[in-house]
């Protein structure tokens, strides 16, 4: 799976282009945070951002190494923060709820079996149908 999202990154010259100038514009804006800061290692970020920016302009295809590297790490780090993402939601909300409605004695689904009822069909209100009903249903 991920080897076919790496396989698949697009690296035309336009590509490459907005990949060298998105990139190198952050860097210079890094690099210029750093130097209002008084860092001294802003001079490697302005450096880095100015070349990929030139390169990024005039030269595009030879961005191509560096952009399938730089996209190669974003694919594997999207496919491992996905599942933190939502592994830290799923327990720490979706749990949670759960449990909370466990003991409240909430059935969200209405899954109890009620031996009183002679069905469990949930019946609608009888309406006339019209146009507008069967228009934006979701």
């Amino acid at each position: 799976m991920i080897k076919e999202e790496i396989k698949n990154i697009k690296s035309s010259k336009t590509e490459l282009r907005k990949f060298g100038l998105t990139v190198g514009s952050v860097l210079v804006i890094i690099g210029l945070i750093l130097f209002y800061f008084e860092k001294s290692s802003f001079p490697y970020f302005l450096a880095a951002g100015a070349v990929l920016i030139v390169f990024g302009a005039l030269l595009p295809k030879v961005l191509l190494p560096i952009q399938k590297v730089w996209m190669s790490i974003a694919v594997v780090l999207g496919f491992i923060m996905t599942r933190v993402i939502l592994s830290v939601l799923y327990y720490l909300v979706i749990t949670p709820i759960g449990l909370l409605a466990k003991i409240f004695g909430k059935d969200f689904l209405d899954r109890k079996i009620k031996k009183d009822e002679e069905t469990y069909w949930n019946y609608r209100e009888i309406k006339q149908f019209e146009k507008i009903d069967t228009e934006r249903q979701f």
